[in-house]
């Protein structure tokens, strides 16, 4: 008789019903295969073994404006007066300590610092945005500019998981993942989740798991230091099978999963794990097309520009155009736009690496017929303060900071929201980043009051008992 732990092995018998080699070991024995394997655990950085059902695409809950979102995140937190929130007061009263100074920062700063860029109105809409965006700015009327963003902690860790996982807990599941449990996805021979960073934010895979959501939610991480397709994705192709013997072998795995499930019941670990086994057989003859910036014109490589964040743009739009429901794309190693000191040297350099390639995305995507029904995010998890620290940087405010979204259902040319007449903190039509999320979701045609998971006994969502949908910027 086995017991309850052996019967989770699932053991594989002969005819004369002795055991052969259980399910677990079977797929142990299976890992040694390099190329279908390998695939696997780039799609897996924890183990499905430990998954929990696969759900199945729950459907929008009414029509959707957006199928996709491309996230451009600037890790470490831009100052929002540099670039689309102009504050004049600043000049006016620069190195006073105003009322509001005293806001918690994560340390003390000084008086009031001005931001030396300059800004014009732009486009048709006369949306105002800093001379450090001269490319992007001539897409401001497909621009909405969020001005009253507002988030919880001033630290870096907490606010990167309450961006990307709408809660500062690090056991909630990312919004992508909560993005591929609702819709699915819409190509089954790539990752519905993809994050490119070339390095590591200050908190790393924590930022795009599927926590309690199955396994096959969570983002799959690609380095692109290195924009060769197999340095992106290592052990991509099996260099001993051809592609007829990888088929049989997956074949005969879902052959005796079948067996075995008929006779001790349905596993549904090992199922997530042949399920990834699958995708990543179909990567290996699909992925090398998706992320191949040499099959592009030369001259579309030149929209975009060189450096590793214009290379991944011109990523996010290849693996937009092929079904990838969520593409996140941090700017680089570590916290680049962290400016606690040097600030006015820094940001020029950061707005000159972002400027070209991101107003390329847009237009690339408009010019595809993509942009209505791509939704494009840019911020970081805050922004910084009016007042100086070190004497020539910026320290963390989470209490108002600028992010945009264009495309995808959003009205363009407008902004939304205002900070105070110094930019510390949000006054009029405050948006905490639960309405941000629940505003994405509405995009996609999910209810985020109604895209629940059970899990310990409660329905959690990606905004817990939070969060409204801002209607007045959608289109």
């Amino acid at each position: 008789m086995l017991t309850k732990r052996e019967t989770a092995g699932s053991l594989i018998m002969n005819e004369f019903g002795n055991p052969l080699v259980s399910r677990r070991g079977m797929l142990q024995q299976l890992g040694t295969i390099p190329g279908m394997l390998g695939a696997a655990s780039v799609l897996a950085q924890q183990s499905l073994l430990e998954a929990a059902p696969t759900a199945a695409n729950l459907g929008c809950h009414f029509a959707p404006k957006a199928k996709r979102v491309i996230h451009l995140f600037m890790n470490g937190g831009p100052f929002q007066a540099d670039l689309f929130d102009p504050k004049p007061a600043l000049e006016k009263y620069a190195g006073q300590r105003p009322a509001g100074a005293d806001l918690l920062t994560e340390r003390p700063t000084g008086g009031l610092l001005p931001s030396p860029f300059k800004f014009k109105q732009c486009g048709e809409s006369g949306v105002p945005v800093s001379e450090l965006l001269p490319q992007l700015s001539q897409h401001i009327d497909d621009i909405c500019v969020l001005r009253s963003m507002h988030a919880d902690n001033p630290n870096h860790g907490p606010a990167l998981l309450q961006m990307n996982n709408g809660s500062i807990l690090p056991t909630r599941p990312s919004m992508g993942a909560w993005f591929l449990y609702g819709l699915g996805t819409e190509n089954q021979n790539l990752p519905g989740y993809v994050v490119l960073c070339p390095g590591r934010p200050v908190r790393f895979s924590i930022l795009w798991n599927s926590s309690f959501l199955p396994s096959a939610h969570q983002g799959t991480y690609i380095n692109h230091s290195n924009i060769e397709p197999t340095t992106m994705i290592p052990n991509l192709r099996n260099t001993k099978w051809n592609e007829a013997t990888q088929r049989k072998q997956l074949d005969l795995l879902r052959q005796l999963d079948q067996e075995v499930q008929g006779r001790s019941g349905h596993d549904d670990a090992f199922d997530a794990r042949i399920q990834s086994m699958e995708t990543a057989f179909r990567m290996q003859f699909q992925a090398n097309d998706a992320f191949d910036l040499n099959r592009e014109t030369k001259q579309t490589r030149d929209q975009y520009g060189s450096g590793h964040f214009s290379n991944g743009c011109l990523l996010a739009r290849r693996l937009a155009e092929r079904g990838v429901r969520f593409v996140q794309l941090y700017y680089g190693n570590g916290q680049p736009w962290d400016t606690h000191s040097g600030h006015d040297d820094k940001v020029p350099k950061l707005c000159k690496d972002i400027d070209q390639p991101i107003a390329a995305l847009l237009a690339d995507l408009k010019q595809r017929g993509l942009l209505d029904e791509t939704l494009v995010i840019w911020g970081g998890e805050f922004g910084r303060t009016p007042t100086s620290e070190n004497g020539n940087g910026r320290d963390h405010n989470h209490h108002g900071f600028t992010m945009w979204m264009a495309g995808g259902g959003i009205r363009g040319g407008m902004t939304y929201g205002e900070t105070d007449e110094f930019g510390f903190k949000a006054v009029h039509n405050k948006m905490h980043v639960h309405d941000m999320h629940a505003t994405v979701l509405h995009l996609l045609g999910l209810d985020h009051e109604r895209l629940t998971y059970r899990h310990a006994g409660r329905d959690f969502r990606l905004t817990d008992v939070h969060g409204n949908v801002v209607h007045d910027i959608i289109a």
